[in-house]
């Protein structure tokens, strides 16, 4: 999307300090739903949210802490696509509704629709087609080129990062690191540590931005020991409408991953070439790593055991 480089660097110490510190307590709740969510204070710039319990809950109380902190990011996606993508908020809720909704398995469209709710309960006017139109801002800028030929503004080039392991790092354990290239409007926001305990597949933590059910940023680690990352894929051309968003693809990845292969074919399944990225993976357990090169009609995975990629 042509953005301006706000290098934002997440590593596992970040997220160990972010939980180390001390729970801020929240207001009673009577919503049973809440029961078992809560975001603390901020400490050393990151806020981290626990979500916990099924898809709708996770939603619900996604929405319903952060349910400021949404309203302002939907000001600032709604800003940034009518520069990047020279289309207004309607367009995007619409393409969410009809080109986005119907290849969104139901495990995320009650998540979503749950954000929604939480919006709601909290008096925000909000509805699940807001939701999807700012999980999806990273693949926007990729639909909007197949869907308009003159559409000049090219994608943009997002990350870095890096994976290691064996004689390449000091303890031969996998290290493995990635940074933000993306404006300071929306990267000033990218301070949230989301530890999402769901009822099925593995705990995860991730960062991310309020409103959204993966990282978007693309750095986080699940209870399988598998840690993702990306870096974007430049110049690249591509969309296929009739694939699953990438936003539903790099979160159930991040859910339902047990190892290497797991996290490629969730990746590659009904992929629609919508932010093309250059997939950094890492089985902490096994001590893995690998690149998987994820466009849209070419895929490779490459990797090794005490390899570097």
């Amino acid at each position: 999307m042509g953005r301006t480089p706000a290098m934002i660097l997440v590593a596992a110490a970040i997220v160990v300090g972010v939980m180390a510190a001390s729970r801020t307590p929240d207001p009673p709740k009577s919503d049973e739903r809440l029961k078992r969510a809560f975001k603390r204070a901020p400490a050393d710039g990151w806020t981290y949210v626990h979500l916990e319990g099924t898809a709708k809950e996770i939603g619900f109380q996604h929405g319903y802490l952060l349910s400021d902190e949404i309203q302002d990011m939907r000001r600032v996606f709604a800003l940034e696509y009518r520069h990047d993508d020279g289309r207004n908020w309607n367009f995007f809720r619409e393409a969410s509704k009809n080109v986005l909704w119907p290849h969104i398995e139901q495990e995320y469209r009650e998540e979503l629709q749950g954000i929604a709710d939480g919006l709601n309960a909290k008096g925000v006017r909000f509805d699940v087609w807001d939701v999807v139109a700012l999980n999806a801002s990273q693949e926007w800028g990729y639909y909007v080129t197949e869907y308009d030929k003159s559409h000049t503004v090219a994608v943009g080039e997002h990350c870095s990062a890096f994976v290691a392991v064996g004689s390449y790092t000091k303890n031969s354990k996998v290290v493995i690191a990635h940074n933000n290239w993306t404006n300071y409007l929306d990267g000033s926001r990218w301070t949230y540590v989301f530890d999402i305990a769901p009822e099925h597949g593995y705990r995860l933590m991730m960062d991310g931005l309020p409103g959204l059910i993966h990282s978007g940023d693309d750095f986080g680690v699940n209870a399988a020991g598998m840690v993702i990352t990306e870096t974007t894929i430049s110049g690249f051309h591509g969309y296929d409408p009739n694939g699953v968003p990438e936003f539903v693809r790099a979160r159930k990845a991040m859910q339902y991953s047990a190892s290497i292969d797991d996290v490629a074919a969730i990746f590659k399944e009904a992929n629609n070439g919508g932010y093309a990225n250059d997939w950094l993976i890492a089985d902490t357990k096994k001590n893995e790593i690998a690149s998987l090169e994820l466009g849209l009609k070419n895929v490779t995975l490459e990797g090794r055991r005490m390899a570097i990629l």
